[in-house]
């Protein structure tokens, strides 16, 4: 997630106070060399209920000759 859209997420602007949420709150973060926590998109739509979209790769089929 950018960090702005952590701190829609948490309603915090300073990362300590956004850490605190997210820590009270259980939710997967790191913290990245600014000193601003790290959340991954799918943590959060996976906490929300949000049924995670596949995508589907390309699969390479061989065939015999």
């Amino acid at each position: 997630m950018t960090s702005e859209e952590v701190a829609a997420l948490t309603g915090r602007t300073r990362p300590s106070a956004q850490i605190r949420w997210l820590e009270e709150r259980r939710f997967g973060y790191v913290i990245g060399a600014d000193g601003r926590p790290k959340v991954l998109k799918d943590v959060v739509l996976a906490r929300l209920g949000s049924a995670q979209q596949q995508t589907r790769e390309p699969r390479l089929r061989l065939t015999g000759s």
